[in-house]
């Protein structure tokens, strides 16, 4: 497994990173759309995510901070292609227009799927404050699959 991370400087404001994760794409589709696999890895409050994933359909969930307190998250699914392509888009309270995320994943043998993660922020400091999570969210999705396939 590799966790190259590359971060892209498209501007000041965005983000790209890209790790290669030792699981078929399937899987990792799976764990990141299935409310319960998802918030056993990415810090949720147990029982607050919520998914319709087609296009148009909502999401929310309440995140735990590294703190210990309680950040409550909604948004919709903008595009849906099935262990490929999820763009999510993220409400941000005095923002007409939702925070979009792309997560792609591409296959690159029987176990390998590549991973990456865009997204284009207002600010820079919101940026970096995404990109962050943005590396947690990587790094417990990683050891979630790797624990598993332990078994």
């Amino acid at each position: 497994m590799s966790t190259e991370q590359t971060p892209a400087a498209e501007n000041g404001s965005s983000y790209t990173l890209t790790r290669t994760l030792d699981a078929p794409a399937a899987r990792i589709w799976q764990a990141w759309t299935t409310p319960d696999q998802y918030a056993q890895w990415a810090h949720a409050v147990p029982g607050s995510v919520e998914m319709d994933v087609r296009p148009g359909g909502a999401w929310k969930s309440t995140m735990v901070t590294p703190d210990g307190g309680e950040f409550p998250l909604t948004g919709s699914f903008e595009q849906v292609t099935e262990n490929r392509l999820l763009v999510t888009g993220m409400d941000v309270p005095g923002r007409p227009e939702p925070t979009l995320m792309t997560m792609e994943l591409t296959e690159e043998g029987p176990r390998n799927t590549r991973i990456v993660l865009r997204q284009t922020c207002a600010t820079t400091e919101e940026r970096d404050m995404a990109e962050q999570g943005s590396n947690m969210l990587l790094d417990s999705l990683t050891t979630y699959l790797a624990d598993e396939a332990r078994g």
